[in-house]
């Protein structure tokens, strides 16, 4: 069904959403609205990059007051900011970490903090290469995942397709909390901005490579094992078949590098897939034990790509959950593109909008 979005900038489009299904902006007014993240206290964390001018000002949000009969927060507080791209935060029992494109940095954490009980400590660096926004920047943001005592860690390659001099570029890193004791858990991963444990395996979305056509490589949401090698820059997907890339065809390659199993799901060709969820036993039987992706959509709006919010099913199948954000070829009819989704509870998920900066509510009537 569509229902009506009327935002305070004076925006105002139609949005479609299951029937039986209710949507509310939630909170609105913020820069791009990032991931996602629950702390131990039931809080809603979030993080916000500012704008691609200056990627230097971006900010750890949070959403407070919850208002249950307007369905929006009444609170937003910043923690944190002056920060490098902060794509994600996680919790790991008395510590929050941040994410920034240059390094991981751990704070104390206590329930009901405002803002950051110490002063933090950087225990990971990353590749920075004086990238931004601003000069053409690719893959500036890192993303993180906790589970049996292990943090993981995504980082994005420094190119659209290459043969990268920095090791851990396009990889997943695996270490221990303090930072300590890092190794590479996956590799051939151009850019895993959605990284999540469903049960006891790592799941991400991938986003395939540019300039081999309209339509192919595809972007994949996929499982991803230890020691495992996913792809780029020497294989890509396309239509659940994995081909050779004839760039790199004669390039001389790692021991480690072998043809890639194919994608349990692959989405059209610049679809851009960032963040997903699992919702474990949600009481509707069209979404219970379903996985949504957001498909954050091509910078090239007129490939008409993305711009919603998916529910993935094996092979090339998937299935518009919200939509109606992108209404035309122009970046103009552009209402929003779709970044990150946290289920609240068994009836109702969040959503973000990273250009508008809104934070989306959908629940089962």
């Amino acid at each position: 069904k569509q229902v009506l979005v009327s935002l305070e900038k004076g925006l105002n489009f139609t949005l479609n959403i299951p029937v039986n299904y209710k949507l509310s902006v939630a909170a609105q007014g913020l820069k791009r609205l990032r991931f996602l993240s629950l702390s131990p206290d039931n809080r809603l964390f979030a993080t916000d990059l500012y704008d691609r001018s200056d990627n230097h000002k971006g900010r750890v949000l949070i959403f407070e007051n919850w208002n249950d009969s307007a369905k929006h927060f009444d609170k937003i507080t910043t923690w944190l900011d002056s920060l490098h791209n902060p794509n994600q935060v996680a919790f790991y029992k008395n510590f929050i970490y941040v994410a920034e494109t240059g390094r991981l940095s751990r704070f104390l954490y206590h329930a009901g903090d405002s803002i950051p009980s110490d002063t933090g400590k950087v225990i990971a660096v990353f590749p920075e290469n004086g990238l931004s926004y601003k000069y053409g920047g690719w893959h500036l943001t890192r993303s993180l995942a906790f589970h049996h005592d292990k943090l993981y860690v995504s980082i994005g390659s420094s190119c659209n397709a290459c043969v990268e001099s920095e090791e851990n570029r396009a990889t997943i890193i695996e270490m221990d909390p303090d930072g300590s004791n890092a190794q590479f858990f996956a590799r051939g991963i151009r850019n895993a901005v959605g990284m999540k444990w469903i049960g006891d395996e790592l799941w991400v979305t991938g986003m395939g490579r540019d300039l081999i056509g309209p339509d192919k490589p595809e972007d994949v949401f996929q499982k991803v094992e230890m020691n495992g090698y996913y792809g780029w820059p020497y294989y890509f997907q396309y239509r659940q078949k994995i081909y050779a890339d004839k760039e790199f065809k004669d390039a001389a390659k790692p021991a480690w590098v072998k043809e890639p199993p194919v994608a349990f799901c692959g989405f059209k060709a610049h679809s851009a897939p960032l963040g997903f969820e699992y919702l474990e036993n949600f009481d509707d039987s069209l979404l219970k034990n379903s996985v949504l992706v957001c498909l954050h959509g091509s910078t090239s709006v007129w490939r008409e790509r993305g711009n919603a919010v998916v529910k993935v099913g094996k092979g090339n199948n998937y299935t518009e959950i919200v939509s109606g954000f992108l209404t035309g070829k122009t970046e103009e009819g552009r209402h929003g593109r779709p970044c990150d989704v946290l289920m609240k509870n068994e009836h109702s998920f969040f959503v973000t909008d990273d250009l508008h900066g809104v934070l989306y509510y959908l629940w089962k009537d």
